[in-house]
């Protein structure tokens, strides 16, 4: 018999972030996006760069996370991800993101030889997920009546 929930976890470096029942998890892989539903076939994969969102036991969209990198381990009844960095969209600063947005960009528009395009590109698009995902909330926050 399937499961009629996941059990989804994120975890850091520093922090367990969230722990919750849920009906569905959307995650960014590394390869693109993953949809995860209760009774989903064991899978391991490593996480790219990307909002984290899921539905709770009621179907409602709820809480948006920016994740930055790592692993996920999906089993039939629950979701463990293991990220680098994980931010709920209430925690982000938007005006330190569209900094390090602006940054990251003025480092790889330059013509230095020396510099990393690697970590230039991860910080680009960790600041541009970041923006999104607290951009995302703050509308839906307006949108409610």
């Amino acid at each position: 018999m399937l499961p009629d929930a996941i059990e989804l976890v994120v975890v850091t470096p520093e922090k367990q972030l969230l722990r919750e029942k849920t009906v569905e998890v959307q995650m960014p892989g590394e390869g693109g996006y993953l949809g995860i539903l209760p009774g989903h076939a064991p899978l391991m994969t490593e996480l790219g760069i990307g909002e984290l969102s899921y539905h709770d036991m009621g179907g409602k969209e709820s809480a948006h996370v920016a994740i930055v990198r790592g692993f996920a381990e999906v089993l039939p009844d629950r979701v463990t991800i293991l990220a680098e960095t994980a931010e709920r969209a209430e925690e982000i600063d938007v005006q330190r993101a569209k900094d390090a947005l602006a940054r990251a960009e003025k480092r790889l528009s330059s013509n230095d030889p020396n510099i990393d395009w690697d970590r230039a590109n991860i910080a680009l698009q960790r600041a541009l997920i970041r923006i999104q995902v607290a951009t995302k909330r703050r509308s839906a926050i307006i949108a409610e009546p």
